[in-house]
């Protein structure tokens, strides 16, 4: 393969433009894929996942306190995304994605950062509408039970931050965004918590 002919220094500099990985990553990707620039996004985005996971075992200390007050003045959020060094955390990156994070919780009103850190009992109360909601439709009981994982499942996607759409793109989730930010970085990134105030809510 002729790489003048397919791979060009303007298509690398696009790939590492979107995707935020280094150029012979970059160049790799456009190689194994033909030069077809979503496949290599796809495969960039398989491999910082891939690489994510392999760090998820390591300790996250670092970070930022991301804030965001809404222009209205009565909605604030602070988030604390931690990673593993003082560099990292230092980044634009690092720092642009607590903001995009502060300014999502704002917008869409998380009740946790991922579902097992719900309370056992909004778990249970909600797990009781929805029982009660299918009692009503008449569902047989075998049916009515995964009807209501799956409600469950509706609820946790849609009131955990994590899980959520992230609201400048709603094709990716929060959790996809994080890894995105991870594969660039080179290292773990998590959400430790969050505080969303709102003038006259407690």
């Amino acid at each position: 393969m002729s790489e003048t002919m397919t791979i060009s220094a303007k298509d690398v500099k696009e790939l590492r433009d979107k995707t935020g990985a280094g150029m012979m990553d970059c160049k790799k990707a456009l190689e194994e894929t033909g030069g077809d620039m979503e496949k290599a996004i796809d495969l960039l985005r398989a491999k910082g996942a891939a690489k994510a996971a392999k760090r998820a075992e390591k300790s996250a200390n670092e970070g930022v306190i991301g804030s965001y007050v809404h222009f209205d003045n009565k909605t604030a959020v602070l988030v604390e995304v931690n990673c593993e060094t003082d560099f990292v955390a230092a980044t634009d990156d690092f720092k642009g994605l607590a903001r995009d994070l502060a300014m999502h919780i704002a917008s869409t009103s998380p009740i946790a950062v991922s579902s097992d850190e719900i309370d056992s009992a909004v778990v249970e109360r909600e797990k009781a509408v929805y029982l009660e909601q299918v009692k009503e439709e008449g569902k047989p009981e075998h049916i009515a039970e995964k009807i209501v994982e799956g409600k469950l499942q509706k609820f946790f996607k849609e009131s955990t931050l994590l899980a959520q759409p992230f609201v400048k793109n709603p094709d990716q989730t929060v959790q996809e965004l994080i890894t995105e930010v991870s594969s660039k970085t080179g290292e773990k990134i998590e959400v430790a918590r969050f505080c969303r105030m709102k003038v006259g809510e407690k």
